[in-house]
């Protein structure tokens, strides 16, 4: 198998010394990442081939970096399973201003400041609240943001994790959405950010939208044998 090393040249060795060829990502069968950042960057291009991240904080579709020989010698064996994840597109209009895999936030920039944001699938508004902000994440990025602002970690094919960042009311709704998802400034109490892959891309203004719609994939191959948190 032809593996691709992104990131990190102490791997590339450990991966050849597993048994693996060395290629570039052109030319490879898997490409392996080191780190989140190298991840990203890779996966929201939707490359033909899977990926295995490694030391990436992915849950069980990262390889910790002790375990990165073992991973890759169980890998040449046959171990493993691809598994589908998607990349979307966040737009505002007509104009497409960022890709992610993980997750996408509006949020406050100011301290100690809120802002009113609604939430539409499909177009139809489901929800209105008053919070520092709203993530939106893939399966994928389940585990991140999203998941320490109280939302569930999903699995593959499940949808979309629509979760408010600390709402000002003590009920608010967490969802699952399974197509487009529209986060919109319903009011202007303080600047807002939208915040991409941890990356902040822009401000948006008051009563912007902002579409996340998913408009790619990338598949993680995964080793269920060799499980972490």
């Amino acid at each position: 198998m032809k593996v691709a090393v992104l990131g990190d040249e102490a791997v590339a060795r450990t991966v050849d010394a597993a048994g693996a060829t060395l290629a570039d990502v052109e030319t490879a069968d898997l490409v392996l990442p080191v780190g989140e950042a190298r991840f990203i960057d890779v996966a929201r291009d939707g490359p033909d081939v899977p990926i295995l991240p490694a030391d990436a904080a992915l849950g069980p579709y990262s390889l910790p970096r002790e375990a990165i020989e073992t991973g890759v010698e169980r890998l040449l064996a046959g171990d493993g399973t691809s598994s589908s994840h998607p990349v979307f597109a966040a737009t505002t209009g007509e104009t497409t201003i960022a890709r992610g895999v993980l997750d996408a936030m509006l949020v406050t920039s100011e301290p100690a400041r809120i802002s009113e944001y609604d939430v539409a699938f499909g177009g139809e508004c489901v929800n209105r609240f008053r919070s520092d902000g709203v993530v939106v994440a893939t399966p994928l990025g389940s585990r991140g943001y999203a998941r320490a602002a109280g939302g569930p970690v999903l699995e593959p094919g499940t949808g979309l994790s629509v979760v408010p960042v600390s709402p000002f009311s003590t009920q608010s709704d967490t969802w699952v959405a399974g197509g487009d998802v529209t986060l919109t400034v319903a009011r202007d109490d303080g600047p807002v950010e939208l915040v991409v892959d941890g990356e902040t891309v822009r401000s948006i203004d008051p009563h912007q939208s902002v579409q996340l719609t998913a408009v790619d994939h990338v598949d993680l191959w995964r080793l269920p044998s060799m499980r972490w948190e």
